[in-house]
């Protein structure tokens, strides 16, 4: 006898395992199919609805779905791939700052004028840096200069992986305003 969404959704809150895992095995596949037409990338995929999955037994005892369990698990899986996708724009964002940082640095060394403008360009930043709000500063100091995770973040400092995001991108937003008067004289150097 097939059990309908109600009854497994109840039988999932009640910590019944052999429930959960019909659930697991009677949508794993299509999900996984799912979240590869947004990610492109089979691991990525299995990963987003992985943790779905883990999500929905974790939170098993508050679980309260009105619609069906697919639609429910579609629509979970759905969102967390479009998180995933823009954790990875903001983690490309980051690649591309870090590259140009790295870039600068090793043109400074090149000749003593461009030193210079580094080494005032690194006081601006650490002025603009400071003059950050408290949270934002911390936030954008553990991920940049302590090397943490998002997630990392958001555990130590008991934040929303979403917060921590929108944190680094305010202070990145804000960065851009403060040293925008100088990247200008920075390309022109660095052209010649």
């Amino acid at each position: 006898m097939q059990l309908t969404d109600q009854e497994l959704i109840h039988a999932i809150r009640l910590g019944n395992e052999p429930a959960f895992e019909a659930v697991f095995r009677q949508h794993y596949a299509s999900l996984c199919q799912y979240a590869r037409t947004f990610l492109h990338d089979w691991d990525d995929a299995e990963e987003a609805v992985q943790a779905v999955f883990l999500a929905v037994w974790e939170k098993r005892d508050s679980l309260e779905i009105t619609v069906s369990l697919k639609s429910y698990l579609y629509r979970s899986v759905h969102n967390r791939c479009l998180n995933r996708i823009r954790h990875l724009s903001v983690q490309a964002e980051h690649r591309e700052q870090a590259v140009f940082e790295v870039e600068l640095y090793q043109s400074a060394s090149e000749a003593p004028m461009q030193s210079l403008i580094a080494d005032e360009l690194s006081d601006r930043l650490q002025v603009a840096i400071q003059r950050l709000p408290e949270q934002c500063r911390l936030i954008f100091s553990m991920s940049r200069f302590e090397e943490m995770k998002y997630q990392e973040i958001a555990d130590q400092l008991g934040l929303s992986i979403k917060t921590v995001e929108n944190q680094i991108g305010k202070a990145l937003r804000i960065l851009r305003t403060e040293l925008a008067d100088y990247l200008p004289i920075l390309f022109m150097l660095f052209l010649n």
